[in-house]
């Protein structure tokens, strides 16, 4: 499959809040034209070298950027790596993604950040970044970060897999005020949490039931930690992005009045809490047990009304691989997370289906603002210039996902033995197709992301 120059004619391009139908050229890895269908084939001087793909009924997305994602190497590699992951994201249309840094050992210094990096280069099929880890101890060394090559930040403000949780006043307030880029924060209240988990212990000892898990991660933890995590922000102009809303509550702490371009204080929200709610934990158990937790119907509907109105502005998936056993025991000992890169497009692309997103807005949250929200460079859209970055996706041809086609190391998902209405047809990064029904370019290897800022 190794091409660099593709003339794709007849797509549905999706991009900035339009679709019509049109054809790209691209060469030597970017996007040279984009064309409407007033031109025939016959108007348009391609290199002799360049392959014609009709994608006649098939729609074009520019490739998702996928801000969170734990693909847990290094130390972590029995459930997940960089490439196992990197392959799934691309089978899922996801050609960036920004991967956190609570692995073993974190990437809590210039040093273990940098060897992260160079993983990726020899592993990693998508174009990546990772974060800078905090803890209470390291933030002088967080504050050497190189703005201009690393997507940012990341704040464990309540504990999830990997020890890190900042929980000293003063640290944050340091880090607040001297991070030279962009703090992404994971917002849950220790003290919430423990006492919540404590009454629960004392009720059931170590039988908690699973769908416990949304009041023990309660409402009350995440709104408490994420509007520390605003009003810290806004006391020091610090730019924030708050990880994985969850709740109705919180979404009162975000202004939908301010242009996207004029925010700094921005939000995501996760594909699993806008497609799963509490009535699930009867039909998945555990494996639908993250942090934050999946909550209420009304939390639900509430992120979803937050996403059209503006005051979410990314949707990432969190993606969190686990093994079936570590995720099968006892609520005490089950691991949080849930494996998702592969097939997040797919879930809400499945709620286009629903009538509960427009195919704009999907484009919006997944490519264009997660690209504008972190400053990385050409990427994101599909533009004259741009790496030539994307997704051809078929909307009316069902793909059921089995165990065979599940290709993360942990080996399950939540959706196996269930059918999509779209299919991911073919994924582009850097001008190539490295993705084409089913079929890999393994040779291929992504690029380090840049950000201009």
């Amino acid at each position: 499959m190794a091409n660099n120059n593709y003339f794709i004619h007849n797509a549905k391009i999706v991009n900035e809040g339009r679709i019509f139908k049109g054809d790209i050229v691209v060469q030597d890895g970017f996007i040279k034209l984009v064309i409407n269908n007033k031109h025939s084939i016959e108007d348009i001087l391609l290199d002799e070298s360049t392959e014609y793909i009709d994608a006649n009924g098939l729609f074009l997305f520019p490739g998702v950027i996928d801000d969170q994602v734990h693909f847990r190497e290094p130390g972590l590699t029995h459930k997940a790596d960089i490439g196992t992951e990197s392959k799934a994201a691309v089978a899922g249309g996801v050609t960036s993604y920004m991967d956190m840094p609570n692995t073993n050992p974190p990437a809590i210094t210039q040093e273990q950040l940098e060897e992260k990096f160079q993983l990726a280069a020899k592993k990693s099929m998508a174009n990546y970044s990772f974060y800078m880890g905090t803890t209470n101890d390291n933030v002088e060394e967080v504050i050497k970060t190189d703005p201009k090559t690393v997507c940012g930040i990341k704040v464990f403000m309540g504990s999830s897999t990997g020890n890190m949780l900042v929980d000293r006043l003063a640290t944050l307030e340091h880090l607040f005020a001297c991070a030279p880029l962009l703090i992404a924060v994971h917002c849950e209240d220790e003290e919430t949490i423990k006492g919540n988990l404590y009454n629960y212990i004392q009720k059931f000892g170590e039988d908690i039931p699973i769908d416990r898990h949304a009041v023990i991660r309660s409402e009350e933890a995440c709104y408490k930690s994420t509007e520390f995590a605003v009003n810290l922000a806004k006391k020091y102009n610090t730019r924030l992005h708050v990880l994985h809303l969850s709740t109705a509550r919180e979404l009162e702490l975000f202004d939908h009045k301010i242009p996207f371009e004029g925010k700094k204080i921005t939000a995501e929200v996760c594909a699993h809490h806008l497609w799963f709610n509490f009535l699930d934990y009867e039909k998945y158990g555990a494996q639908i047990k993250c942090n934050p937790s999946i909550k209420s119907q009304d939390d639900q509907n509430s992120l979803l009304i937050g996403l059209h109105a503006n005051k979410i502005d990314v949707i990432g998936s969190d993606h969190a691989p686990h093994t079936m056993d570590e995720k099968q025991q006892k609520y005490l000992k089950s691991a949080s997370g849930v494996p998702l890169v592969q097939h997040s497009l797919q879930m809400m692309l499945e709620m286009y289906h629903q009538g509960k997103l427009t195919l704009e807005v999907i484009a919006e949250k997944m490519c264009h603002s997660p690209a504008k929200c972190f400053q990385v460079d050409r990427r994101g859209f599909i533009r004259q210039g741009f790496y030539a970055d994307f997704v051809l996706v078929d909307l009316n041809r069902p793909y059921e996902v089995t165990k065979e086609n599940i290709l993360y190391k942990c080996a399950w998902s939540p959706f196996e033995n269930h059918t999509f209405n779209s299919t991911i047809v073919s994924t582009f990064i850097n001008g190539q197709r490295v993705f084409h029904e089913g079929e890999f370019d393994e040779d291929f290897r992504g690029e380090r992301l840049m950000f201009y800022r």
